[in-house]
């Protein structure tokens, strides 16, 4: 049975957020996208904190695509944090960074990521790894939704 996913997108550029968007778009996927700035942004998403309080409009995220370099929290602190609340680690966690360095990846894993996709150069090769991507998640059981108490 297919359930409609809610994707959450933490990126501080606004033209990586709209080639990202536009790339879901291209790859045929039409379920909800959501798009937060950075880490402190993302926490108070999934939190259900401040304007995402209401979870009718901005809905817990079945996946997070989470950038690494931003300002304010990074996208480590947001996986770091994550790995500190459980309630909200249940979701699927796929670093989305232009960053190729293996200490990166490392540390990107050893915080609990699913995956780690190097940003590519191509917007085509952006849709065709986002596309696989979801497809994946698409596939996997994922558990309700928690109510926020992050």
């Amino acid at each position: 049975m297919r359930r409609d996913l809610t994707i959450l997108i933490a990126e501080d550029s606004e033209n990586d957020a709209l080639l990202l968007q536009m790339a879901l778009k291209r790859a045929g996927i039409k379920e909800r996208v959501y798009v937060v700035a950075d880490g402190v942004e993302a926490i108070a998403y999934l939190r259900g904190e401040g304007k995402y309080k209401d979870r009718s409009k901005f809905p817990f995220p079945n996946v997070l695509f989470t950038d690494l370099k931003m300002p304010r929290m990074s996208g480590f602190e947001v996986l770091q944090w994550l790995r500190s609340n459980p309630e909200c680690f249940i979701i699927p966690i796929i670093v989305l960074s232009a960053s190729q360095l293996d200490d990166d990846i490392r540390k990107a894993y050893q915080l609990s990521a699913n995956a780690y996709l190097v940003k590519p150069g191509k917007f085509e090769d952006l849709q065709k790894i986002l596309k696989l991507a979801f497809e994946f998640w698409d596939k996997c059981e994922k558990p309700t939704p928690p109510v926020p108490h992050c």
